[in-house]
């Protein structure tokens, strides 16, 4: 599709960067398609991996089935090369022991090898002899290089995801990156930063956000152009909502999960639900409304694309309620099977005893509750009041949906960003190239000195730099921060460092924020990290030029509403002209409903705004 799109516009690859924004590595780990990995640990914990962290998905299920483990245990090789917590070596690696792995290593033939040993973060020189001895061709990931922090578990996951998914993402790239020559390709990562894609491969745990990670930046950028800095974003695609906040920054984590498993890499703070513009709507056994997680998919889609689906969906209910118009080609060429969508609601509507229409209202106000739900989530559980930030939606669908949930969350503000149902694209060049480094450093924050603290992020930051500078990049900004936590946590919190007595004073007033309380206890040092992001001018987006008059191009009928409501195209709207709600505003790849108590106007670079009256 990449390569269709280019040459249909015609576009010389000569000087070309392209920026890549990919759910490959991420479909790899959900569907269960990454490479055969072999996995290299200490003597009695080659089974770290499938024993876990012991937690219950179910709290009251006593007899949970055991989940597959991540890695067979004819794959998990166990030896020597142990060190204390304090650096010192226990058990030596020799020569007839790295031998023997040699062979076992020959003997498996593995895809991949994912090299986890303990306390490898505090000298590496062990995973690096066994990496000499993996054979030639086959991927490796060192834990040491991946994810240098404590928790074993954790850091075995990482490396393992890594070398799980690289290889998928190697043989990807490889292909995207010879049918785009000559030009430059780049991949997004999950922390917001561009990468070179021959680098991306050591990196691939790095890209499974990459796509979600786009939009976060395209929103922050749109936005901030028009004066919004505090965020509430949701971005409702096919299948999923993304919903995350930013305060001025986009906030990372590192305490994300994918399929489950833990992902410790910094990546985008965000909260992801199955419900979409094609999530499925049905009767359980009890005879209750549900709505997602299953998706209807592209193939065949929600009933009223017309390519043979038959089950109701979201976006099959918002056609039948008249919010997405049936003159509305999507895409700009793919026409709405209105009969199709009736005929899925009104089924779906007698297994409820209720007509379609009433159905279909009952599957929209359902999928506003689990969106609405999610942005409690990243809101209000966080001690943090939405009603001081404006809601910002983007992705195919969201414009249908944007009144109902700031109304749900009490919000009065809230922004269509222009060409919304691809602002992930926009988002990715606008994210600098960058880097997010880590390393446990661990003790009592008083026992180091500034110094010390200093050197170990000069470390890590020079790391970074030279990567960076591989990529011909030299002029970048640098962020240091650290994981704290009082004295016998286990959780960390992260602040900027900015010296011991504001890093100290910076963690007790967000540990007060976010629980509620601060301790008067010693405060531990966990993990020093640094963010490297390149220095460069984001492109502006030009202003939107009006185009034909400003008047309806047709009214429609929509479900609640007593009068016709008119519909208007994007692309006519004045700069600044006001629109009392109901009203509906299409554009090829998004329509928005403005709700009736909404005022819409369109600022000049096109993106619409609305305030509750």
């Amino acid at each position: 599709a990449i390569l269709r799109g280019l040459d249909e516009m015609a576009i010389d690859p000569r000087g070309l960067v392209v920026i890549h924004g990919s759910t490959v590595g991420t479909n790899a780990v959900l569907e269960g398609k990454g490479a055969r990995v072999a996995y290299v640990a200490n003597r009695g914990l080659g089974d770290v991996l499938t024993i876990a962290r012991q937690a219950r998905a179910a709290l009251y299920d006593l007899q949970p089935a055991p989940p597959t483990p991540p890695v067979p245990q004819g794959l998990c090789l166990e030896t020597g090369g142990r060190l204390g917590a304090d650096g010192q070596v226990l058990e030596p690696l020799d020569g007839p022991a790295l031998e023997r792995l040699r062979r076992e290593l020959h003997r498996l033939a593995p895809e991949a090898v994912a090299i986890n040993l303990l306390y490898s973060f505090l000298d590496e020189r062990f995973e690096r002899a066994i990496e000499a001895v993996v054979p030639e061709g086959v991927f490796v990931s060192r834990s040491s290089k991946v994810l240098p922090e404590l928790r074993e578990y954790e850091r075995g996951i990482a490396t393992w995801l890594n070398s799980y998914v690289g290889p998928v993402m190697a043989g990807y790239l490889r292909r995207l990156g010879r049918g785009l020559a000559p030009a430059r390709l780049k991949v997004m990562q999950s922390h917001g930063g561009a990468i070179s894609a021959e680098q991306a491969v050591d990196h691939a745990v790095q890209l499974l956000l990459s796509g979600p990670a786009g939009g976060l930046m395209g929103v922050r950028h749109v936005a901030a152009q028009g004066g919004h800095r505090r965020l509430l974003s949701f971005d409702m695609g096919g299948t999923s909502t993304d919903v995350a906040l930013i305060d001025g920054e986009i906030r990372l984590t590192s305490e994300g999960c994918i399929a489950g498993y833990p992902v410790a890499v910094p990546m985008v703070d965000m909260h992801t639900i199955g419900a979409g513009g094609g999530s499925i709507a049905q009767v359980d056994p009890g005879g209750l409304l549900q709505v997602g997680p299953q998706s209807a998919g592209a193939q065949p889609g929600p009933a009223c694309y017309g390519q043979g689906g038959i089950r109701a969906t979201v976006t099959d209910a918002n056609l039948v309620l008249g919010r997405l118009p049936a003159s509305v080609a999507l895409g700009g060429d793919m026409t709405l099977d209105v009969q199709a969508a009736g005929a899925a609601l009104g089924e779906l509507g007698a297994r409820l005893g209720l007509p379609a229409t009433a159905a279909a209202l009952g599957v929209v106000r359902l999928a506003n509750e689990h969106m609405a739900q999610a942005l409690r989530v990243i809101s209000l559980q966080r001690g943090l009041d939405p009603r001081d930030y404006t809601l910002v939606c983007f992705g195919g669908a969201g414009g249908l949906h944007v009144c109902d949930l700031a109304r749900s969350l009490g919000m009065g503000r809230a922004l269509v960003p222009i060409h919304a149902g691809v602002l992930s694209a926009l988002g990715m060049l606008v994210a600098p190239p960058g880097r997010q480094l880590s390393r446990t450093v661990q003790g009592l924050l008083e026992a180091f000195s500034d110094a010390e603290i200093d050197a170990h992020l000069q470390a890590l930051a020079g790391h970074g730099a030279a990567e960076l500078a591989r990529e011909g990049i030299t002029a970048y900004t640098r962020r240091d921060s650290l994981d704290l936590r009082y004295e016998g946590q286990s959780a960390t919190l992260n602040v900027p460092w900015e010296g011991r007595a504001r890093a100290l004073e910076a963690f007790h007033g967000l540990h007060r924020a976010r629980f509620g309380h601060a301790l008067d206890m010693p405060v531990e040092l966990v993990n020093v990290r640094v963010g490297l992001s390149a220095r460069q001018a984001p492109p502006e987006l030009p202003p939107q030029r009006q185009e034909g008059p400003m008047r309806p191009r047709e009214r429609v009928a929509v479900h609640g509403c007593e009068r016709p409501v008119p519909v208007y195209a994007r692309a006519a709207l004045a700069p600044g002209r006001a629109l009392a709600g109901p009203v509906l505003i299409t554009e090829p790849v998004s329509t928005t409903w403005v709700d009736a108590g909404w005022v819409v106007r369109a600022d000049p670079l096109g993106n619409l705004t609305l305030e509750r009256r």
